[in-house]
């Protein structure tokens, strides 16, 4: 089983300014001349962590990472009480993706994605599919109502009861028909008497139930009240919209990327994004490596996960550079690929054998 790449630190970091008031976090860790690769990270409002960079190989890759509108270190912070999340959408975050690629410089880049990244990496590749060069997504997420409804509806509690009445408390019982809206409103609430005990019990149903069995350290990590803040209000706004694109869009146009490489992994007991999310996607893109996990759940860190995602971004890492060695051989010495055919040439002038020659009728 492969494991994590050694820690490593960002060779460079800064904020860009997107527009709209919005500054996002960027780094590049790994080769600086190595082979792009953005990593797209969940919630949406999950922000990034170090251990994403591991997931490359650090001699191989140019490894891009950034926080999403509004959490991680890019400002202004949803956690904030007057948060605006008016301009913190999925074409937003598409579009700052185009503006950070161009700020550094790079061309085409490799697109890696697992949960709401999957989601965020299928609309960016579905709007600039001459931009990537490879997918490689995990926890396949499209925000259809139906996967919606599951998770944070109701269908979930079948298998959590326990967690799902953590989770209900908040919301008062007259409102309980439509938990996500009714979050909607505890969320925006000013008062934080109101809105912290709602994003936390909104973050702790989720980091309770993405791995297989409980982190506990990811929870108290989700559950932070900053921290949870920023996921839940973000997360509960994306979902409210839909993500502002038509139900199935992403399902539906994923004809638009048949000609890029791609890897999708799903754990077979991911309660919070289902393998039927994951199914339909590998039915409407037969084209892509398809592989379920058996003995994971959703989170990239389980074992036979990382496995599955890191033998992908080895694999295309070892493509790419035979790809540009053998490019790079034609064209430092052209001649060579010519030389063959006149050496025969005069071979066969040289070699020539008269009328009289026995040669002649043995190569008859």
């Amino acid at each position: 089983m492969r494991e994590m790449y050694p820690e490593i630190e960002p060779l460079e970091t800064g904020m860009l300014d997107v527009g709209d008031g919005q500054h996002i976090y960027w780094e590049v860790s790994g080769n600086r001349e190595g082979k792009p690769v953005v990593f797209l990270h969940g919630g949406p409002g999950g922000g990034t962590s170090p251990s994403h960079r591991r997931l490359f190989d650090p001699e191989r890759y140019r490894i891009v990472l950034f926080d999403q509108r509004g959490c991680g270190f890019s400002i202004p912070h949803a956690s904030e009480p007057d948060a605006d999340l008016s301009a913190n959408t999925t074409w937003h975050l598409v579009a700052d993706m185009e503006r950070l690629r161009g700020h550094l410089g790079i061309d085409r880049w490799q697109v890696f994605g697992g949960s709401w990244g999957s989601a965020l990496a299928l609309a960016y590749a579905q709007t600039h599919p001459e931009r990537v060069t490879e997918m490689v997504l995990r926890g396949i997420f499209t925000l259809r109502r139906q996967e919606l409804d599951w998770f944070y509806e109701g269908g979930a509690s079948a298998i959590f009861p326990d967690l799902w009445e953590e989770f209900l408390a908040p919301v008062p019982p007259a409102d309980r028909a439509h938990l996500i809206e009714a979050y909607g409103r505890l969320l925006t609430d000013p008062d934080p008497l109101v809105y912290e005990p709602a994003a936390i019990a909104w973050s702790r149903w989720e980091s309770s139930t993405i791995t297989l069995l409980p982190q506990v350290e990811t929870i108290a990590r989700f559950t932070a009240p900053e921290y949870a803040a920023a996921f839940a209000r973000i997360e509960n706004h994306y979902f409210r919209h839909g993500g502002w694109w038509e139900e199935g869009q992403l399902i539906r146009d994923a004809s638009r990327l048949r000609d890029i490489p791609a890897v999708i992994v799903q754990g077979r007991y991911d309660m919070c994004t289902p393998v039927m999310t994951a199914w339909d996607l590998h039915r409407a893109w037969p084209e892509a490596e398809f592989t379920i996990v058996d003995d994971a759940g959703h989170a990239f860190d389980e074992p036979g996960i990382l496995d599955a995602l890191i033998t992908a971004t080895d694999r295309f890492a070892e493509e790419s550079a035979l790809a540009e060695r053998a490019v790079r051989a034609d064209r430092e010495d052209p001649a060579d690929a010519e030389a063959p055919a006149d050496d025969a040439d005069h071979a066969s002038d040289s070699a020539d054998p008269g009328p009289d020659d026995p040669t002649d009728a043995e190569s008859e």
